[in-house]
């Protein structure tokens, strides 16, 4: 591994630790958490089960995607068409797991509403706004490599 990308690629997996624990941890208490704030709706315990945990998968596999483009980097091939695939499936990432919780809005209104903590709205808004922002940085970078690719394909044909 080069020395510029090591620290990236180090980032990366330190990303993904955190949200290993929330997973392992946490997921099933906010569930049994539901469960009881909500006996009359206690399936909505599977609900936040599937909601969360789908959500763990799409940003994995961006982090993967991640990992892949640093490689790349370190291959230096950077400008490839192999970095703007990864780009796309970060920002196809970051637009599903936007897509998974907007549509679990209402049960954070739910929490929200029967625990008096308007926070647990902010929360999923503040997730969706982030991993949006994830997603338009992606898309920008993927059109800014995509041209460098077809400039250097240019001028690649004219030498």
């Amino acid at each position: 591994m080069k020395r510029e990308t090591l620290f990236l690629k180090l980032a990366v997996i330190l990303m993904g630790l955190p949200v290993l624990a929330l997973c392992i941890f946490l997921v099933p208490e906010i569930a049994n958490y539901t469960a009881e704030l909500f006996p009359d709706w206690a399936y909505l315990k599977y609900l936040v089960f599937i909601d969360l945990y789908a959500t763990a998968i799409p940003f994995y596999f961006a982090l993967y995607q991640a990992f892949k483009l640093l490689g790349y980097i370190d291959k230096n091939e950077a400008f490839s068409e192999l970095s703007v695939t990864a780009l796309k499936n970060i920002r196809n990432c970051a637009i599903t797991i936007s897509i998974l919780y907007v549509a679990s809005m209402p049960l954070f209104y739910l929490i929200g509403e029967a625990d008096d903590t308007p926070g647990a709205i902010l929360i999923g808004m503040v997730i969706i706004f982030a991993s949006m922002v994830v997603a338009v940085f992606a898309a920008v970078l993927q059109k800014l490599l995509q041209n460098a690719i077809d400039i250097k394909s240019e001028n690649d044909l004219t030498v």
